[in-house]
């Protein structure tokens, strides 16, 4: 399939899109809506189609890569769901302890985009695990319709449970330096604040790209660094940022936040049309930048 861009798309569509996969309205709601921008031969359902994820685009580090090892690794959670899988990345050149990286998904559980973050990490020297929220339902389905079905179907709270016993796990790893850090996608980035919040100093950096923010009153608890990437034209979630901010000056939290203008909700993912390249590639490099700087 070609790849196309975002800006092949009137915003109003990739607007419609972005209420889709939140689950503010179904496919049919979608294809409807869709109708009035399906001309020349193309049908709403090509268009519903050529916006979904490709997960063929993601994969920047194969899985057999030489310079990584990966593999399943469950995690109890007796205050969640029980346990939670998901990927395990190292070096494969590992020397003494590193720091450790919780990969937070989006709203669809561990899916391969999700698993190829991991596994870029595990390039940059850090160990990483990507947690499937999705465990206690038979994990990642395979399609994000079915994903998005099973997400719904998972007790929130308990889910959170379960990421905070998977960020609690690689910390106390035997081959982790005890300084771990969380980046998340969208759902995973509320996810990411949710941690800065739960795990206080136990947390030494968050990066929530486009993530929900936690309740002003939480920003108290949060003592590790921030670094938060927005979409410029996703006004659901820039819309709780002002009062985060104020909360987070009011309570002398380091944080630095970006806001890539002109791109959409999901501009990292590079499985999707929202991809944007330049401000994934460069909200990357300062990711980077800031685990190196906060984690070693």
């Amino acid at each position: 399939m070609e790849r196309k861009k975002a800006s092949d798309y009137p915003q109003e569509l990739l607007n419609l899109f972005d209420k889709y996969v939140h689950g503010d309205i179904d496919r049919r709601a979608f294809l409807d809506g869709a109708q009035k921008y399906a001309v020349g031969g193309v049908t709403a359902t090509a268009l519903w189609e050529s916006l979904r994820p490709n997960y063929a685009w993601a994969q920047q580090v194969p899985k057999d890569d030489s310079r990584i090892r990966t593999e399943s690794a469950t995690v109890e959670s007796p205050q969640g769901n029980g346990s939670i899988k998901g990927l395990f990345v190292k070096p494969a050149k590992a020397a003494g302890k590193l720091p450790g990286i919780l990969v937070v998904h989006e709203n669809r559980g561990l899916n391969p985009y999700i698993e190829d973050v991991a596994r870029r990490l595990g390039t940059e020297n850090f160990i990483a695990y990507a947690p499937d929220g999705l465990s206690s339902v038979g994990g990642y389905p395979g399609t994000d319709e079915q994903a998005s079905k099973l997400f719904g179907s998972v007790d929130r709270p308990k889910m959170n449970e379960d990421f905070i016993a998977a960020a609690r796990w690689l910390k106390a790893r035997p081959d982790c330096s005890g300084k771990i850090g969380v980046v998340g996608f969208c759902f995973g980035g509320a996810v990411s604040n949710m941690l800065a919040v739960r795990l206080g100093s136990d947390l030494s950096a968050a990066v929530p790209f486009y993530g929900g923010q936690p309740p002003a009153a939480d920003a108290a608890k949060i003592k590790a660094p921030l670094l938060l990437h927005y979409a410029g034209l996703d006004t659901r979630v820039n819309g709780g940022w002002p009062a985060y901010e104020e909360a987070l000056k009011a309570n002398s939290v380091a944080y630095t936040a970006h806001v890539y203008e002109g791109v959409n909700h999901g501009f990292h993912n590079d499985t999707t049309p929202r991809y944007d390249k330049a401000a994934a590639e460069l909200a990357w490099k300062r990711t980077l930048e800031f685990f190196n700087k906060n984690l070693r």
